[in-house]
C-alpha cells in the first residue's frame, strides 16, 4: 500500500503543500476556518500520519525545546515547568527537562547537550552570574529565556518576580501588625548571588528604611540549608531576639517550620512568620503561613509563549526584562508582637 504524503492531502483538500504544512505546524494567522476544517477532515479521512523526522530535517527544526532549571526543589521551578510543558505541548513541541542542581558546570554540560540534540531554543533558569556560557547563543540569536534570575552582561528575554517588591510588602505586612525587630534568613548571597537572593535582600533594606525602622546586621542571615537551623539558634537567643521573621524563600521557609516543630515554637505567639513563594505546604501546616506569591504558572506561559516567538520570527525578538508583581496571601502567621506569651 503506498504511503500517503502531504501532497496527497493537498490534492484532496484543494489546497497547496505549504497551506497543508502551515496547519500541520499550526500556524494559522491567515488561514480561514473553512480551509482548517477542510485539512482536518482530509487528514482524519485519509488517517494521514506526518513523518515527524523528515519534517524536523525539512524545516531544520526538531520541535523540542529544552528547560535548564536551577533548582528543581523549588515550587516556583515545578509550578514553572508544568506550565511551559502545557503551553508548547499544544503546539506540537516536547521539552526535555534538565536539573543543574546550583551547579554551573552541570548547567554549561547540558547546554552543550541540548544544543548538540538540535533543541529549537533554551528556557534557562541560570545558576549564577557567568556570562561566558551564553555569549555565543546571544552571538547566533539562538532562542534564549531566562526565567527567574538575570545574569550581568546577557542580554535576552528575561521574566522574573518584582524581588522588592516582594519583600516590601511583606515587611509593610509585619510593621501593620506593630513589629519592628524584622529579621531575614535567606540562602547564602556570596560574590555570585542568583538574582533574587540579592533584590530580596536589598528590598529588605530599604523596606525597613522606608519604616523608619533600624537596620541591624544580625537580623540579616544568609546561610547554606544544612545552617539554617543554627542561624535560628543564634537569632533567638539573642538578648533582643526578633518577633517577626521573613523567609526569603520556599526552601528556607520549609527549614524554619521544621526547626519551629522541633522547639516547640509557637507560631504566630511566639514568632510572626511571612514566607516568599507560595509554596503548597505553607498552606497545610497549621497555622496557615501568609505568604507573597509570584504568579509562577502565568510566568511559565509567558516564557513558552515567547520561546515560540523567538522560533518562528527571530527578527521581530526585542530584549525584555518582564517583572510579574507579586501578592500577599493572608495566612494565620502573623500577629502583634503585644500578643506574644
Amino acid at each position: 500500500m503506498k504511503k500517503l504524503t502531504i501532497e496527497d492531502v493537498a490534492q484532496k483538500a484543494g489546497v497547496s503543500k505549504s497551506t497543508v504544512s502551515q496547519f500541520l505546524n499550526k500556524r494559522f494567522k491567515y488561514m480561514s476556518e473553512a480551509t482548517k476544517n477542510r485539512i482536518a477532515d482530509v487528514i482524519e479521512e485519509l488517517n494521514y500520519q506526518p513523518n515527524g523526522l523528515a519534517r524536523s530535517l525539512k524545516q531544520n527544526r526538531t520541535h523540542m525545546v529544552g528547560i535548564i532549571v536551577a533548582n528543581i526543589d523549588y515550587s516556583l521551578s515545578i509550578q514553572c515547568i508544568r506550565a511551559i510543558e502545557n503551553e508548547l505541548s499544544l503546539r506540537g513541541i516536547q521539552v526535555i527537562i534538565c536539573n543543574a542542581d546550583e551547579n554551573a558546570d552541570k548547567e554549561n554540560t547540558y547546554v552543550e547537550t541540548l544544543i548538540a540534540r538540535q533543541v529549537d531554543g533554551l528556557i534557562i533558569f541560570p545558576t549564577g552570574d557567568q556570562s561566558s556560557a551564553y555569549s555565543k547563543l546571544i552571538d547566533a540569536e539562538y532562542p534564549l529565556v531566562f526565567m527567574d534570575r538575570l545574569v550581568e552582561g546577557v542580554t535576552t528575554q528575561s521574566l522574573l518576580l518584582d524581588n522588592e517588591m516582594a519583600v516590601k510588602t511583606a515587611v509593610k505586612e509585619l510593621t501593620r501588625h506593630g513589629h519592628e525587630a524584622i529579621a531575614i534568613l535567606s540562602l547564602p548571597l556570596g560574590p555570585h548571588a542568583i538574582t533574587p537572593r540579592k533584590e530580596r535582600m536589598s528590598g529588605y533594606k530599604k523596606a525597613m528604611e522606608e519604616a523608619g525602622l533600624p537596620l541591624n546586621d544580625r537580623y540579616m542571615r544568609s546561610v547554606p540549608r544544612e545552617e539554617i537551623s543554627a542561624a535560628l539558634d543564634d537569632l533567638l537567643r539573642h538578648p533582643q531576639p526578633p518577633t517577626a521573621l521573613l523567609a526569603a524563600n520556599d526552601l528556607v521557609l520549609g527549614e524554619i517550620l521544621k526547626y519551629a516543630n522541633r522547639h516547640s515554637i509557637a507560631i504566630p505567639s511566639r514568632l510572626s512568620v511571612i514566607g516568599i513563594d507560595d509554596a503548597e505546604f505553607a498552606r497545610i501546616y497549621n497555622p496557615a503561613i501568609t505568604t507573597i506569591r509570584q504568579p509562577a504558572y502565568e510566568m511559565g506561559m509567558q516564557a513558552a509563549k515567547l520561546m515560540l516567538s523567538l522560533i518562528e520570527d527571530q527578527d521581530a525578538a526585542v530584549p525584555i526584562t518582564y517583572r510579574f508583581p507579586p501578592a500577599l496571601q493572608l495566612g494565620q502567621s502573623v500577629q502583634p508582637p503585644s500578643a506574644a506569651e
